[in-house]
């Protein structure tokens, strides 16, 4: 199994999306158990994704679920010009 489709499938594990047709959890669990560079790519995602969710949380507020669209969304929604830091 090649590393990038079993990438592909961790990001979409990540979001809470379906797996690529034909890799079952297991089988993504079984390479990860068998390749440290997914492994390590596995971990810099979920952090990825842990960070964007608490640079889009307002202030006193906690971050949102990970995983998802939505984070993402809001924080580009506050990057866009126009809008005032607060």
């Amino acid at each position: 199994m090649h590393c990038s489709r079993i990438r592909t499938a961790l990001s979409a594990r990540l979001d809470g999306e379906a797996l690529p047709p034909g890799l079952t959890p297991r089988r993504l669990d079984d390479h990860l158990a068998g390749c440290r560079d997914c492994r390590q790519w596995d971990v810099r995602a979920r952090a990825l994704d842990s960070a964007i969710g608490s640079a889009c949380a307002p202030q006193g507020d906690a971050p949102p679920p990970a995983g998802g669209p939505a984070p993402v969304e809001a924080l580009l929604a506050r990057l866009r010009p126009g809008r005032r830091a607060g």
